[in-house]
């Protein structure tokens, strides 16, 4: 199987743009919205400041169909024009970035309109055609988490691929599968694909819902990818190639034997996630969720908001090394331990992950997250609502708990990387050189990842491009706006001095930053005790007026200063506003770009020698292919004139372009502003805290369990949830009054306290203290009990057998665990007579339950193994009336053949929780449940 190498988001820095001539109004006397995306007048706002007005003209000019933003399936692109090279390699390709700035910018809509219908169609557009369907990624049954991934090692240069497959690389444990199959009933993975040739330039028509390549004559959008080959394949240098590859185009192996080396080659798919675009949808969601709650509108929404909910759970697997190998001091791939749990977890945005597997009938899938972070990622506004607002809280158990310390890691990560200036320095990584490789003597560390100044991608450096400072600042501004953290807090005050002390603004231009340059490094990373970073700077290499950066800066600036009440920062926003307003046009707001990288269109693309094969189009690939050979097309742009002109020896070419986020966030940034800052001054939003909780009571104990009640708290917007204190400690969360805190220690007095929270981030003062005491343990081991069983896998044909379990406690005393065995009865057919079993999840804690198959002397009907379930004495008693809670199981041959589940004896087709009779259940061995076969 393969895996991918890399995958590269967009970070062309474009700097030094000439001044447009202002061709709109200036903005106090911008005009009154046009017309929707439908045609239609738009819905009337309340637009009674020229901010409000701003954001409806400049959405109505993206909504407007005459200015070509969005396919005719309702798609948004990458930019209107079609000739621009970036990331994507064609302006008519859109990516997830596009689509969740487009959920951001709906959300924006509804806060000024109460209109939630375009927010909930974006997310509708985006299950349809860039959440990949089932059909699209048909063998995920077949995954296993046990062994995620064959290794193969990633390469500086291009001309190192394909790389070699290396099975004697040990890989870690995946600990997600398993609970997010349960989770959501299904094993496919929900998260955005990257990228989506939306016009099919390429001709692969790999059509969303399909799993097929329709070829050139395919009409809509068709799945691609490009970047495979290491940090140091640019754009210019990639090969795109289909999502689903079935051979149909490029040599005899279609395209993957250009990338990964094998014995043997088979028809597949592999999807790629940008972890930036898919926490930006959720942080979208965040905002939509508040808005509307302030409207007394949250149900508008609530089914978008569980869709990134959803997302967000998924989007886990980008907080974990790449091949779920242990995660610091890694730097050999033999000796570098394969993790299990969450050894294998860094807790940070890192550049992607990624899914595949074999086209129906191929009996396997693969998953991978990523071993490097960089800083430009993060996201501690998505991370802190996917930990604490209900609403937004994954339904797999340990979501939460995983959000929660990532949000804790990203502050970390960002006090580690903050230069004596103020930016925010690359990132690390956990595999250098994607080969956990030897990082340079004398190398930094963050939690024993390297430090890296370029994470991911060189050409061009990854962190030199002065957006993603904004991107990232502007998250932090927004974490900071709701919660009021502290270290977001310093390390923005820190950051926004230095921006502003580089920032020039005059009444007909701007000047902010466009590339940097760093030296030195940060001093490793010591908890709680963050370094001055004396050796570690940056320098302005370049200035220039992008007004897409200008706009996250903008909204960096305003939420900083909303919440801070600094107004030096309040009048900065509006000056750049103000003058941003003068390059306003029919389609947005833009300033033109000379394009002097256009000189690479002749660029060669590295093919292995003796290595042919051809393009959808006939455009043939070898050893003398270059950027524009495979994409020859390109001849047909209208505005391929200018490039071939500059090609041929004349000027750089010029475009005014039109990138969908761009302006998007530009929007955006006049409704923020207005939203926060009309007029200039600050204007802090919902900074009203809930009325502490009354009434705090103890409603029952056990001996391992406490459960509390409470009387609501009132809030002038609305109560999100409550924290829950043990000893002044947070020990969960609840969205409604009542909660239970579970695994506790018999005969023990706990104190407990309650807090109220809202969806702005404000904490109520605590409710009284109350104090309980668990009841005494040491049950008989007597007590009445029944299992429960649910199919995690529906899947009656393949190599695994994944039992859900649970134990329920139906006497009047407590059950001591240690005494209580289960039995799964399965039939093993043709092949190994050994077994591998594993615990994925338990309630209990994954380590106090103990697994074994056993052969029966006396096969029956259905049986002639079963899987046997323990407690360790560390499980502790069951209480009367009490669960044990989902208790996720797995079995497997040693030799991977599959399995006939559909005779099997225990094997139910039930995928929620149900009495099972044909799971017996025994007391120091004598059966006191169910019926044996």
């Amino acid at each position: 199987m393969s895996t991918p190498m890399s995958r590269r988001r967009f970070a062309a820095a474009i700097g030094g743009a000439v001044l447009g001539a202002a061709v709109s109004p200036t903005l106090a006397k911008a005009a009154t919205p046009a017309t929707a995306a439908t045609g239609s007048t738009a819905p009337t706002a309340a637009a009674d400041d020229p901010y409000t007005t701003a954001f409806l003209t400049q959405y109505n000019k993206i909504k407007n169909p005459a200015n070509g933003y969005f396919s005719p399936q309702g798609i948004p692109f990458h930019c209107v024009e079609t000739l621009i090279v970036e990331a994507p390699d064609h302006g008519h390709q859109t990516t997830s970035e596009a689509f969740s700035y487009w959920f951001w910018l709906e959300a924006t809509y509804g806060r000024v309109t109460a209109d939630w219908t375009p927010f909930n169609n974006a997310w509708a557009t985006a299950e349809k055609y860039i959440i990949p369907t089932h059909n699209d990624q048909p063998s995920n049954g077949s995954y296993n988490p046990g062994a995620p991934a064959t290794y193969a090692p990633e390469w500086p240069e291009v001309n190192k691929y394909p790389s070699a497959l290396d099975g004697t690389v040990s890989v870690g444990q995946d600990p997600l599968a398993s609970e997010l199959n349960s989770a959501y009933g299904t094993p496919d993975v929900y998260g955005m694909h990257w990228l989506l040739d939306v016009d099919n330039v390429y001709g692969y028509g790999n059509t969303p819902g399909t799993g097929a390549e329709n070829g050139p004559t395919a009409t809509g959008p068709s799945y691609i990818n490009s970047y495979q080959r290491g940090a140091q394949e640019s754009v210019w240098e990639t090969i795109p190639q289909p999502t689903t590859d079935l051979f149909k185009y490029g040599g005899p192996n279609g395209y993957l034997d250009l990338f990964v080396k094998d014995s043997s080659y088979a028809k597949q798919w592999k999807y790629t996630n940008a972890p930036d675009a898919d926490a930006r949808a959720v942080q979208a969601a965040y905002w939509a969720y508040r808005w509307a709650s302030a409207q007394g509108n949250a149900s508008a929404v609530s089914a978008s908001v569980a869709k990134a909910a959803r997302m967000g759970d998924y989007l886990r697997y980008s907080l974990f090394d790449k091949y779920f190998k242990k995660v610091g001091n890694c730097t050999d791939p033999h000796s570098c331990s394969a993790a299990s749990g969450r050894d294998s977890a860094h807790y940070l945005l890192s550049w992607y992950y990624a899914w595949g597997g074999a086209e129906p009938g191929g009996g396997w899938a693969w998953r991978i997250g990523d071993s490097a972070a960089q800083q430009g990622y993060q996201n501690p506004l998505a991370a802190w609502a996917l930990a604490t607002v209900p609403s937004l809280t994954p339904k797999s158990p340990t979501a939460q708990s995983d959000w929660s310390k990532s949000l804790q890691r990203q502050l970390e990560f960002f006090q580690w990387l903050q230069s004596a200036e103020g930016a925010i320095a690359g990132g690390a990584t956990n595999s250098w050189d994607g080969q956990y490789g030897t990082p340079p003597a004398g190398d930094t560390t963050f939690y024993g990842m390297a430090y890296d100044w370029q994470p991911v991608f060189h050409d061009p450096p990854s962190n030199n491009w002065f957006g993603f400072q904004c991107w990232s600042m502007e998250r932090f501004a927004e974490y900071y706006y709701v919660s009021g953290n502290a270290t977001a807090k310093t390390i923005l005050d820190k950051w926004v001095r230095w921006a502003a002390s580089k920032t020039t603004v005059t009444a007909t231009d701007f000047k902010i930053p466009a590339n940097l340059s760093w030296t030195g490094q940060p001093n490793t990373w010591v908890s709680g005790s963050p370094g001055t970073n004396a050796n570690l700077h940056v320098s302005v290499v370049d200035y220039g007026n992008d007004v897409g950066v200008a706009a996250a800066y903008v909204k960096t600036l305003t939420y900083y200063a909303a919440k801070s009440g600094d107004t030096a920062s309040a009048d900065l926003a509006k000056k750049l506003l103000d003058v941003m307003a003068t390059f306003a046009d029919t389609k947005g707001i833009s300033t033109p770009e000379t394009r002097t990288d256009y000189n690479r269109f002749d660029d060669p693309v590295y093919v292995p020698p003796g290595w042919s094969g051809k393009m959808p189009n006939g455009d043939p690939v070898n050893a003398n292919s270059t950027f524009l050979s495979i994409r020859s097309w390109y001849k047909n742009d209208p505005d391929w004139p200018k490039v071939q002109k500059y090609l041929d020896g004349g000027a750089a070419p010029t475009f005014t372009y039109h990138r969908f986020w761009a302006q998007a966030d530009i929007a955006m940034a006049y409704a923020v502003y207005a939203e926060l800052i009309v007029g200039g001054g600050t204007n802090p939003g919902d900074t009203t805290p809930p009325t502490a909780p009354k009434n705090l009571a103890v409603s029952a104990t056990t001996d391992t369990s406490v459960t509390l009640t409470w009387t609501a708290s009132t809030d002038d917007v609305g109560v999100a949830g409550y924290d829950v204190y043990r000893d002044g400690a947070l020990t969960g969360s609840a969205a409604t009054t009542t909660f239970t805190d579970s695994g506790l220690k018999a005969s023990t007095t706990y104190s407990y306290t309650v807090k109220a929270k809202d969806a702005a981030g404000n904490v109520s003062a605590a409710s009284a203290a109350v104090t309980a005491t668990t009841q005494a343990g040491g049950g008989t081991g007597t007590g009445a009990f029944k299992v429960q069983y649910k199919n995690n896998d529906s899947a009656a044909g393949d190599n695994q057998i994944k039992p859900g379990l649970q134990v329920v406690n139906t006497g009047t005393s407590a059950l001591d665990l240690s005494k209580v065995t289960l039995r799964y009865y399965f039939t093993g057919e043709a092949g190994a007579s050994t077994y591998g079993t594993w615990v994925d999840y338990a309630a209990l804690g994954s380590s106090n339950i103990t697994t074994k198959v056993v052969a029966m002397s006396s096969p029956k009907a259905g049986a002639d193994h079963y899987l046997e379930v323990g407690f360790t004495s560390a499980a502790g008693s069951l209480a009367a009336g009490r669960s044990t809670g989902d208790i996720q199981t797995r079995l497997n041959k040693t030799d991977w053949s599959n399995f006939n589940e559909a005779d099997d004896y225990s094997r139910g087709t039930n995928t929620a929780y149900a009495d099972s009779t044909k799971v017996t259940g025994y007391v120091n061995g004598t059966l006191a449940w169910g019926t044996e076969p």
